[in-house]
């Protein structure tokens, strides 16, 4: 099976960050990959930036996935979101949960699966729906098995692959792909790949995700401090081996966490020789 290889963006708040990102943009779809995604703030917070970054990334010719939720949106504004996409030339969804902003109060969480069934309802097969994954398991979820039936769920109701939260621990990923198996999941799973460049927001990040940074990373992480070469080297090479382990494992691709920037993700892609 050919493997499906996807880079992510969020959607920048300023005009510099927009300009910003034109240029990552192009740097990195010279290393032609399958498709970009750009993420969606919680409770739809990033609807219109969003909107507008995935149409511009559509109008260059390259294929994008924007996330999606129904955070604090009604049916309406979601509906038309998703046919400004469609007209756009759009194919490709990320559905999430999504969480509502703070300080809007206590609102429905609308999980994913309903989101997915919303879009099957009204555009058929229209658009490739992702949903997200969690090898390492949901924050919110009761039990491993309960996040597994949340995941089986939601491909059920439509989706046809899922991209996972990042980790750095790959016997994680092989093991939740092989509990999907177990209980009936047969659609690709992608793992995320987040590269290291920032240790300290890394790991603030991680703990409110549940994402799990090995104590012995963590340890070499530490020693170097402020030193942020130190860091990004450190991380280029652990990041390019926890890849490697993937792809000769089976991982049906990867989908790298950019963070808007063109490096380190490009030297983790040249390491792995994918253009070759």
């Amino acid at each position: 099976m050919t493997k499906r290889f996807s880079f992510e963006f969020f959607a920048p708040r300023t005009p510099q960050g927009r300009e910003n990102l034109i240029v990552t943009r192009q740097t990195l779809n010279a290393l032609n990959p399958d498709f970009f995604s750009v993420t969606y703030g919680a409770g739809g917070s990033t609807r219109d930036n969003t909107r507008d970054v995935v149409i511009s990334i559509r109008e260059a010719g390259i294929d994008v996935a924007p996330h999606l939720s129904f955070g604090s949106d009604d049916q309406q504004t979601i509906l038309q979101l998703l046919n400004d996409y469609k007209a756009a030339g759009i194919n490709r969804i990320v559905a999430l949960r999504g969480d509502v902003p703070s300080g809007m109060g206590a609102q429905r969480l609308i999980y994913a699966k309903e989101l997915v069934a919303f879009i099957r309802d009204n555009f058929d097969d229209h658009f490739h729906i992702e949903v997200a994954a969690y090898p390492e398991i949901h924050p919110d979820a009761k039990s491993y098995g309960e996040d597994i039936n949340f995941l089986k769920q939601k491909l059920d109701a439509g989706a046809d692959s899922a991209i996972t939260q990042y980790f750095y621990n790959a016997d994680a990923y092989f093991y939740f792909v092989e509990e999907c198996e177990r209980n009936g999941i047969s659609k690709p799973i992608y793992p995320g790949i987040m590269p290291i460049v920032n240790y300290t927001n890394l790991a603030r990040f991680s703990r409110n995700c549940g994402a799990e940074i090995p104590r012995w990373v963590s340890k070499q992480l530490e020693q170097y401090g402020d030193d942020l070469i130190s860091v990004a080297q450190f991380g280029i090479e652990f990041v390019t081996q926890l890849s490697e382990k993937l792809l000769a494992g089976g991982a049906p691709g990867l989908h790298f966490y950019t963070m808007n920037q063109v490096e380190p993700t490009r030297t983790i892609w040249n390491n792995l020789k994918l253009s070759d």
